[in-house]
């Protein structure tokens, strides 16, 4: 997974998209943005509450729908931890009105529903899909559709690929 343009991963169930999440949140550092995009209940917020827990930051971690952003403070010396749902903001004034690039550098912001309304707020992202895999079945004893999380880094921050950076 290091170094490369993309990581892809499958997660069967709600632990392993947290887990997924946690993974992830080893490659985030101070400034990160993170744009989440997948249809309802796709996990994006499931996966934030791994990012939650990667991060060390307070919780608890619940989709930010109606208050539109939660700020997150860590509790173990890192990055706080925006959590920011765009699915009821209509136009990029929106977004602006929200003013998150005034705590962008010092934290990492996790957008649920962001694509094509927050890049222009960070010339480098990560971009997390999130999708139900339509070739798998659904988990008889649990219930669960497996999901497909997909990974990519875009712009001069992740031009080397997907790395950790050095803690």
């Amino acid at each position: 997974m290091a170094g490369a343009p993309e990581w892809a991963t499958e997660a069967p169930d709600a632990e392993a998209m947290r887990a997924t999440g946690a993974e992830i949140a080893r490659w985030l550092a101070p400034g990160d943005l993170v744009v989440l995009s997948g249809g309802l209940g796709a996990g994006k917020t499931t996966l934030t509450q791994g990012l939650a827990e990667g991060l060390g930051v307070r919780g608890p971690i619940t989709s930010p729908t109606f208050v539109i952003a939660r700020v997150h403070p860590s509790l173990a010396g890192g990055p706080a931890l925006v959590h920011v749902d765009a699915y009821r903001l209509g136009s990029l004034d929106e977004v602006d009105d929200l003013d998150l690039d005034a705590s962008l550098s010092d934290s990492v912001t996790v957008v649920e529903w962001g694509e094509g309304r927050v890049e222009a707020l960070a010339e480098s992202r990560l971009e997390v899909s999130l999708a139900v895999d339509p070739a798998a079945a659904v988990d008889a004893e649990t219930d669960a559709e497996r999901r497909l999380v997909r990974v990519r880094g875009v712009g001069p921050r992740w031009a080397g690929g997907l790395r950790r950076p050095p803690h």
